[in-house]
């Protein structure tokens, strides 16, 4: 999930804008996870299937 589209419930503010002691603590850990942490299941998956395809590719061009 994208700190863009969370909203903290303790102050009601964006969490990426960092008002309170939550919403940065929780902004920190979401900026800690990595680049990936913020893709969704679908993406992560389509990401795979290039990655094998190009490798397929790659594979087959050298045989």
């Amino acid at each position: 999930m994208t700190l863009d589209r969370l909203v903290c419930a303790n102050c009601a503010a964006p969490v990426n804008e960092g008002r309170c002691p939550v919403c940065r603590a929780n902004r920190e850990r979401l900026q800690l996870e990595g680049p990936f942490a913020g893709l969704n299941p679908a993406a992560l998956i389509a990401l795979l299937v290039v990655l094998i395809a190009a490798v397929a590719l790659l594979a087959h061009q050298t045989a």
